[in-house]
């Protein structure tokens, strides 16, 4: 397989597109692990309440890839211990734990406290600015995401595969996949769950912004549940998966 024009990521995009547009899961993986970025991709992974698939799928195709998880030190017990747990399962050789800047957390959130007041400015803290950190200084030239098209009304024109604004590539094996599809094929793999998950943690995030979804809600309803803009809106992204312009007022 040629090897992507860096100089121009936009005819690579394109390519991309053509070449591999209609494949998901494993195939895609497949192709953009060992063909078109060896050793110049990793995984994001929140090892949250869905994040065993994607880490299977892509252990199948290589164990040593990098696993980048935003230790953002405001994680539920259980998910660090499921880290953990995923790492023996699965052999994984290469988990990156990505932490924030100790000196901004102490100028900018001294007391740990700033997710009552500030939600999107204590997002960027503790993911936002540290993924970007760690992504410049790692030099990946493709990401892999876990994103997909029934999460949330942002991301119901997720394509499998697309540019970011920093040129980097982002990889989404799941995008097309239906809530159905997912839960079924997490089923028939019959993979470690997320100790959470059985106590109504759908979708898990850090401890003090998650909590328990209702019989009948949203999977994600029970994400920053506390936090509703000026517009009466609830916060659904952190900031990871955004564009710059995209992500909300940080002082709110």
């Amino acid at each position: 397989m040629e090897n992507l024009p860096e100089n121009n990521p936009q005819i690579s995009i394109s390519r991309l597109q053509a070449f591999y547009g209609n494949l998901d899961g494993v195939a895609l993986l497949r192709v953009m692990i060992r063909e078109e970025f060896p050793d110049k991709i990793a995984l994001f992974s929140s090892f949250g309440a869905d994040s065993a698939l994607l880490i299977a799928m892509t252990a199948e195709i290589d164990k040593n890839i990098p696993v980048l998880f935003l230790e953002t030190g405001k994680h539920f017990q259980e998910t660090l211990d499921y880290v953990e747990q995923l790492k023996k399962y699965f052999g994984l050789t290469d988990v990156r734990f990505i932490r924030p800047d100790p000196q901004l957390l102490l100028s900018v959130d001294p007391h740990g406290e700033l997710w009552k007041t500030g939600v999107n400015r204590c997002c960027w803290l503790r993911k936002v600015e540290p993924l970007a950190r760690a992504l410049k200084e790692w030099d990946f030239s493709a990401v892999i995401t876990g994103r997909k098209h029934y999460q949330t009304k942002d991301r119901e024109n997720l394509r499998n595969i697309e540019l970011d604004e920093d040129n980097r590539f982002r990889i989404n094996p799941l995008a097309h996949l239906t809530k159905e599809e997912f839960k079924a094929e997490l089923g028939r793999r019959n993979l470690p769950q997320h100790p959470l998950v059985a106590k109504g943690y759908l979708s898990i995030g850090c401890a003090p912004c998650t909590v328990a979804v209702k019989p009948g809600e949203d999977e994600r309803a029970g994400r920053w549940a506390h936090a509703i803009d000026l517009q009466g809106k609830q916060k659904t992204e952190c900031g990871i998966h955004l564009a710059d312009k995209e992500i909300p007022n940080w002082e709110v």
